[in-house]
């Protein structure tokens, strides 16, 4: 046996043995599990973006016991066992690369995404809406970008970057104007068409923005502790003045 499958092996066994003996392990749902299988997506996520590649190890290990626990329930309701997990994804990969495992010709990465939505739309039997698979809890952000992708796939994309560019400009005029009335929703909602098409753009231009914007998150964070571990005094008390000559040393370092 391979030593990965010595080791997928050992995980199933430990996940029997923790449902039978463990009181805490017994008493999981896939329902208690639900915010947990998140909160370590997320922590793998910020592995990634740290280039830390033990934690990213780390993190998969724990995502894959949380994959490991639901076909456990799953398979204790006698619904199905990880094995129907596993090949249902198998055969969702062969049936989606047939320039891998039939005799379909492509040219690049675009060409095999485009194939990709037309074969899922197919395996929906026509019902299923282009945008059926974008989850409804993804963050906001993440969503808008899954979308734009999604719908390019079928044709519904910009010629050039340029005209991509001209809808943000326009965006920006309508919520300019929104910003002088006194209509709350009408600038949010402007706001929203603004951040919309700037995903858009950025998308577009090879930008992932959820990406860009962590890691402004993760610069902001960094300033911001350095004018806190640098400060002669409380923050309430230093001047804006005194708190942006420490942001400005921050940024030098």
């Amino acid at each position: 046996m391979k030593p990965q499958l010595e080791a997928f092996d050992r995980l199933l066994t430990i996940m029997d043995e923790l449902r039978e003996q463990c009181p805490w392990d017994r008493k999981q749902t896939m329902e208690s599990l639900r915010n947990l299988t998140i909160e370590e997506t997320y922590e793998l996520a910020d592995a990634i973006l740290e280039k830390d590649l033990t934690g990213v190890k780390e993190e998969i290990g724990d995502l894959l016991l949380h994959m490991v626990f639901y076909a456990k329930i799953a398979d204790e309701q006698k619904a199905w066992d990880i094995s129907d997990a596993l090949h249902a994804v198998c055969d969702k990969l062969v049936n989606r690369h047939p320039h891998i495992y039939g005799d379909v010709k492509v040219e690049d990465e675009e060409e095999v995404k485009r194939n990709w939505e037309q074969i899922k739309q197919k395996e929906g039997k026509g019902k299923r809406s282009v945008l059926g698979g974008v989850p409804k809890s993804l963050p906001a952000m993440v969503k808008a970008y899954r979308m734009q992708d999604k719908t390019k796939q079928v044709g519904f994309e910009w010629e050039n970057s340029e005209q991509v560019w001209e809808k943000v400009e326009e965006e920006i005029g309508e919520f300019k104007e929104a910003m002088a009335t006194t209509d709350v929703q009408h600038q949010e909602e402007e706001f929203g068409d603004l951040l919309f098409s700037l995903i858009n753009y950025a998308r577009f231009t090879g930008i992932d923005p959820e990406t860009a914007l962590e890691r402004v998150n993760q610069k902001f964070k960094k300033r911001f502790e350095y004018i806190e571990a640098h400060a002669d005094r409380d923050l309430t008390e230093m001047s804006l003045a005194e708190m942006d000559a420490l942001w400005n040393q921050a940024k030098e370092q």
